[in-house]
């Protein structure tokens, strides 16, 4: 199946809000667990179409119903050259504006997450245009307001501001990017959780017994540019050593150690071996892993440190909460608003505040084992969601 897996798909200060706060629509958060109040409308169509980009993310599709709630959402067409049976969203046919005029009577709902990183703020605005031209509603859900791919913060703020003055509804994961929202564009952003990440039957299984050894894990992936990755080791090793029955397992793909590969990373990687070669941690070398891999590989982990210097809100998080394993993020972002967390101080403009990831590392040694989402509350939560979601689409169509 070539739907990319969570790891591909994974993957800021809070500004003063000028405006009321009260003009800040918040769901409850889902720090305190609570339940998603969802506002009556008064008449909802028996079906409302949804043009998702894209639909087959987890994200999207495990906030939709379990059961049919009279929400569909159109499958996503294949891009150009990919096989009839792949089921490849990107790069997202959807944003062509020729695909908004061939298709506007298909769907009533155009819903914007993720996939447009590669398109110009004069694309996006043709987009836009299109849609109106048609009588077409857009949603978007302000997943990242630094996009952890793109290493100048420039690119995203150009298509962010196409994007969001233009959209009819906006919806984002915690109240700290609600505001930021506010203040930058005066626009009011509806918050509403993240949903569960891995599916249900996986989630519901027992975590794997307890091991003596406290394991750490960091996951260098393919070195995103919002990762600063030695700094967080080299502190990580020190303070591992210092625990009894305690270590540090890295991990960084196949790409990165390939003088080959645009991901290649020798500086990286020869720092890395010197600590392997002191006994300071384990490097493990793999191709990205697949769904089932990559929860085999968190429940291994008691602690995981996520070493990114910007970014907004993470899937990995979510991934963690539903597995049961603790983590340690970054204050950049809003992470700690999004799950239970430890959180340590890094940030691109301020670097490493090193004695605070070792206190994190230190409370998660004593206080383990993490809180673990239960499969009773993904359920009520993914069902709130769901009638959330589509009551907003109801209020933009009846």
């Amino acid at each position: 199946m070539e739907v990319p897996s969570v790891e591909r798909a994974d993957e800021m200060r809070v500004a003063t809000v000028p405006a009321a706060l009260d003009e800040i629509r918040v769901a409850p958060v889902p720090v305190s667990l609570g339940r998603i109040s969802v506002a009556p409308v008064p008449v909802a169509p028996d079906r409302i179409r949804v043009a998702s980009v894209p639909a087959g993310h987890v994200y999207v599709r495990h906030c939709s119903a379990a059961e049919p709630d009279g929400v569909t959402r159109l499958t996503d067409p294949r891009p150009n050259g990919v096989p009839n049976t792949s089921r490849r969203w990107w790069p997202p046919v959807m944003l062509d504006p020729d695909w908004v005029s061939a298709h506007h009577q298909d769907f009533d709902v155009f819903h914007l997450h993720f996939g447009f990183e590669a398109r110009s703020p004069e694309q996006l605005t043709a987009l836009v245009d299109a849609l109106r031209r048609h009588g077409k509603p857009l949603v978007y859900t302000v997943h990242e307001l630094r996009n952890p791919y793109q290493p100048d913060p420039a690119t995203h703020d150009a298509a962010l501001d196409v994007i969001i003055p233009a959209a009819d509804r906006l919806i984002t994961l915690t109240p700290g990017a609600a505001r930021t929202i506010g203040a930058r564009w005066g626009r009011t952003a509806t918050v509403l959780p993240h949903p569960h990440v891995v599916d249900l039957p996986r989630l519901a299984r027992p975590r794997p017994a307890a091991r003596d050894q406290f394991r750490v894990g960091v996951h260098a992936k393919s070195l995103r540019p919002d990762m600063a990755v030695l700094p967080v080791v080299r502190v990580l090793a020190t303070t591992v050593a210092e625990l009894a029955d305690a270590e540090l397992q890295v991990n960084i793909h196949r790409d990165m150690a390939d003088p080959a590969a645009p991901a290649h990373a020798p500086e990286l990687l020869a720092e890395l071996r010197e600590l392997v070669h002191r006994g300071h941690l384990t490097l493990t070398i793999h191709d990205c892993f697949d769904d089932e891999q990559l929860w085999d590989y968190l429940e291994s982990l008691d602690l995981s440190v996520l070493p990114y210097v910007f970014g907004t809100h993470s899937g990995w998080l979510e991934a963690c909460h539903d597995l049961g394993t603790a983590v340690a993020a970054p204050d950049c972002g809003f992470y700690a608003q999004q799950r239970p967390c430890l959180t340590y101080g890094h940030t691109q403009e301020g670097g490493l505040d090193e004695e605070s990831l070792r206190n994190v590392v230190v409370r998660a040694y004593e206080e383990r084992p993490a809180p673990r989402a239960t499969e009773q509350h993904r359920v009520r939560e993914r069902a709130e969601l769901a009638a959330a979601h589509r009551a907003l689409y109801a209020g933009l169509v009846r």
